[in-house]
């Protein structure tokens, strides 16, 4: 008996992973399974049902200010993502990428790679920039002579880089429970005016590791390209045409989002929230100027949306100036008169410029479709966390926090051979669970007792969403895979996408062994910034 009651906690986890495999939705499966074992603990005495007293105050009451905060950002970065999404910015910039580079052997392989950063850094949203790319560029690297597999594993993988190039959903949910958990382990520690992490320092920790895979896909490229020329042939001379104007046209509006909504994160002028309201109002400028243009309308509707844009811009330039050498934020207030005069100006040039962007985008039907799917997704996250909370307080009411810390305390190598069986363990799930299910499952669980044995909160957070990241590119569920399998070509099998897929996914392994042996790489960029 005393041994079925020690397993108790594997056998909740092992329920739930079994739900989830047969397809059951991931939040009621979460509340079902608890809420089964608090029957089965209850039965047998090791629960007690006052606990529940402790849910409501655990979705709500028990969440600092900070978190409510940080978790607004979501349904804020899903807006941009999807109104970015829907402005069709990725085709511009494969055509402008491929101009520049296609006339190189493996050039295309480039431009789809630097693509996806781009996107990454500004919508974030996975299915929507491999499906975008699978739609437009697949077609045209088969036509090239490319090898379908290397094709095939360039979409899928670049379309992950939403994934770990900030800002980006997953590092949001991953810095809201690593924040949590640091937090728990320092109230474990007696420690009662704890430390805090915040989504920022996430942000920070994960851009060198970030622009680092980007190198890593690029360099594939490249040894692919020199190495089985016939796999990665250059586009004809006379099909390529740097246009630069057409370039800048498709670079300069997503690189001053990113510069905007990334660069007051780090620079420590804004919350993710605050950015992300600023990402949001961004996307809609340039949504409503590109939908502008494909209707055929005057070029003073496109001239009042990137008006609104560049106003934003400045405004933020201009607080920016402001607060040089302050140790506060600086508000319109506090610039002074010429300053007020100039900030009221660009206030109003920005309110403009979004009423007729949003004005617009009523109109052509797209904002109804932002909106909707916006709803859909932010809800989808907020039930799946309402139900991964009340699977983690029953599990751990049912002994689950002891039996895992017993379990990696008795791992050989100490912190770094725990950390390694973490990592192994999130990797082995990222074939089967999506990556909310493990960001709100395994994390809260094993997070903590990290965090305790004096792992780095930042270096642990942008591990976890390295080893994330590869959940998308993993067979058979990869969900990246999916994605691209719909919209690809009868010509590429199921098997050329998953064969092109595993270079990739090795070369995501060996940037977390890199980073792993290397902590400076994901904690040097927040401790320079934030000290």
């Amino acid at each position: 008996m005393s041994f079925f009651v020690e397993i108790l906690p594997f056998l909740m986890f092992i329920a739930a992973f079994a739900a989830l495999l047969r397809g059951y939705p991931v939040a009621f499966t979460l509340a079902g399974v608890a809420l089964g074992f608090a029957l089965l603990g209850i039965s047998m005495g090791l629960f007690d049902p006052i606990h529940f007293r402790a849910f409501p105050q655990r979705i709500y009451g028990n969440l600092m200010e900070m978190d409510r905060q940080i978790l607004v950002a979501v349904p804020l970065f899903v807006f941009m993502g999807v109104m970015l999404e829907k402005s069709r910015i990725a085709e511009e910039l494969l055509e402008a990428m491929g101009a520049l580079f296609g006339t190189l052997r493996g050039g295309l392989g480039i431009s789809v790679i630097v693509v996806g950063a781009l996107l990454a850094a500004s919508t974030g949203i996975v299915g929507a920039t491999v499906v975008t790319m699978g739609l437009l560029s697949l077609p045209t690297m088969l036509k090239r002579g490319y090898d379908p597999a290397l094709a095939a594993g360039s979409i899928a993988a670049s379309g992950t880089l939403g994934q770990i190039i900030p800002p980006s959903i997953v590092l949001v949910l991953l810095g809201d429970q690593i924040s949590n958990a640091y937090q728990e382990a320092q109230r474990a520690q007696g420690i009662f005016s704890p430390d805090i992490v915040s989504v920022g320092d996430l942000f920070a920790g994960a851009l060198i590791p970030g622009l680092m895979l980007v190198g890593l896909y690029i360099a594939y490229q490249i040894v692919m390209a020199i190495w089985k020329p016939e796999s990665a042939p250059a586009a004809p001379a006379s099909e390529a045409h740097a246009d630069w104007g057409a370039i800048l046209h498709a670079l300069l509006p997503p690189l001053a989002l990113i510069i905007a909504v990334l660069g007051s994160i780090l620079a420590g002028l804004a919350t993710p929230t605050e950015a992300a309201g600023v990402g949001a109002v961004g996307a809609s400028f340039i949504a409503g100027a590109r939908n502008a243009g494909r209707d055929g309308n005057p070029p003073l509707g496109q001239l009042a949306s990137y008006a609104g844009l560049v106003a934003l811009i400045a405004l933020i330039g201009l607080v920016v100036v402001a607060n040089i050498g302050s140790d506060s934020r600086i508000y319109v207030a506090d610039l002074g008169t010429l300053g007020g005069i100039a900030a009221g100006a660009l206030v109003t040039l920005t309110l403009l410029g979004a009423g007729w962007s949003l004005w617009r985008l009523k109109r052509n039907g797209v904002l109804d479709e932002v909106m909707t799917s916006t709803a859909t997704i932010s809800a989808m996250v907020f039930v799946i966390l309402i139900g991964a909370s009340l699977f983690s307080l029953i599990f751990r009411e049912l002994g689950g926090d002891e039996t895992v810390q017993a379990a990696l305390e008795a791992v050989p190598g100490g912190v770094f051979g725990a950390l390694a069986v973490v990592m192994l363990v999130m990797f082995v799930l990222g074939f089967f669970l999506d990556f909310i299910e493990i960001t709100f499952v395994v994390v809260p669980i094993v997070a903590p007792i990290l965090l305790m044995m004096g792992v780095d909160p930042v270096w642990l957070g942008v591990l976890m969403a390295m080893n994330l990241q590869t959940s998308f590119l993993t067979p058979p569920f990869g969900f990246a895979l999916f994605y691209l399998r719909g919209v690809a070509p009868e010509a590429v099998k199921t098997t050329d996408i998953y064969r092109g897929a595993i270079p990739f996914v090795i070369i995501q392994l060996l940037a977390i062994v890199a980073v792993a042996a290397l902590p400076w790489l994901a904690t040097a960029l927040p401790n320079w910034l934030y000290g």
